[in-house]
């Protein structure tokens, strides 16, 4: 009896120890990725805060990009990451709600995940390959900012569909149950009742989808960027700057004096634009999980 009772006390305590253990190394882990970010984030301001003023923001290059601002590159950013947003958002979460609530072949479902899942793990330059294929070359688009809008917008189609279809399963089903025992429709039920109560799960997607599309170089560099350009883009078929390939022009093909702060410099605004869209994202998010009665 006091044998069997002394084994359960060193099993205890065996697992208490092992879940300390544990604890201690998520919390090592955490910290890790905490002071990995910190530290990126010091070094980033530290290094470009000295060029970041109103003229610098508000101002096109001169002078071989030693001169002048970044107004163009972040216009040019704002409107590939809005208009990658204006594609991938319908059709993203339209794929998920089809998924979850109107396909019936579960083998083809399950054949349809499998694509998005693989499709999440392309290569971003393969994304711009076959943008410059489809959009510059067969659809005749050229190097312009619907072509990079629709590259941006197939690269974080994964992301948004991911994220819509687990907030979609999120929503209790008692809520589409008491919809539809009301005589609404299924579209009525979705649209009314099971998309409004899963907005919050579908702006997480929006959040990592915009830090993505505004971070990209590779997929815009064939389909949308230009090192330069004298004009802001007035259609979309204009050629456009971007905050991402400046940076990786300026620290490449740069070697005037200055090129390197100014390339911290935009590293920094770039950093704030894409913290600030999150914000406004993170937000809307928080107002719509207050409003949820569940």
């Amino acid at each position: 009896m006091f044998d069997k009772m002394a084994g359960a006390l060193k099993s205890r305590e065996s697992r208490l120890i092992n879940q300390e253990i544990g604890f201690t190394l998520l919390k090592l882990c955490i910290l890790i990725v905490v002071l990995s970010l910190g530290v990126l984030v010091v070094f980033i301001i530290v290094k470009g805060a000295g060029v970041v003023n109103l003229q610098f923001l508000t101002q096109s290059p001169r002078d071989g990009m030693v001169h002048g601002g970044i107004f163009p590159a972040i216009l040019g950013t704002f409107l590939l990451s809005a208009g990658s947003l204006l594609f991938a958002l319908p059709t993203g979460v339209l794929t998920a709600v089809w998924l979850t609530e109107y396909a019936t072949n579960k083998q083809f479902v399950r054949i349809v995940r499998v694509g998005i899942n693989s499709l999440a793990g392309v290569p971003s330059i393969v994304f711009g390959l076959f943008g410059l294929a489809f959009f510059v070359k067969f659809m005749g688009f050229g190097v312009s900012l619907i072509s990079g809008c629709f590259v941006l917008g197939i690269l974080i189609l994964p992301t948004i569909i991911g994220a819509s279809e687990e907030a979609l399963l999120t929503v209790p089903k008692a809520f589409k149950e008491a919809s539809l025992a009301l005589g609404a429709t299924r579209w009525e039920t979705m649209s009314k009742v099971i998309l409004p109560n899963s907005i919050s799960g579908i702006l997480t997607g929006i959040i990592l989808s915009v830090g993505r599309a505004s971070g990209e170089t590779a997929p815009i560099l064939m389909t949308a960027a230009t090192f330069y350009t004298a004009r802001l883009p007035n259609s979309p078929f204009s050629k456009v700057m971007a905050l991402p390939y400046h940076i990786y022009a300026l620290m490449t093909e740069g070697s005037a004096p200055g090129e390197l702060e100014i390339a911290y410099g935009t590293a920094l605004v770039l950093l704030m634009l894409v913290l600030a869209i999150n914000s406004v994202a993170i937000f809307i998010r928080i107002k719509a999980r207050r409003a949820r009665k569940w």
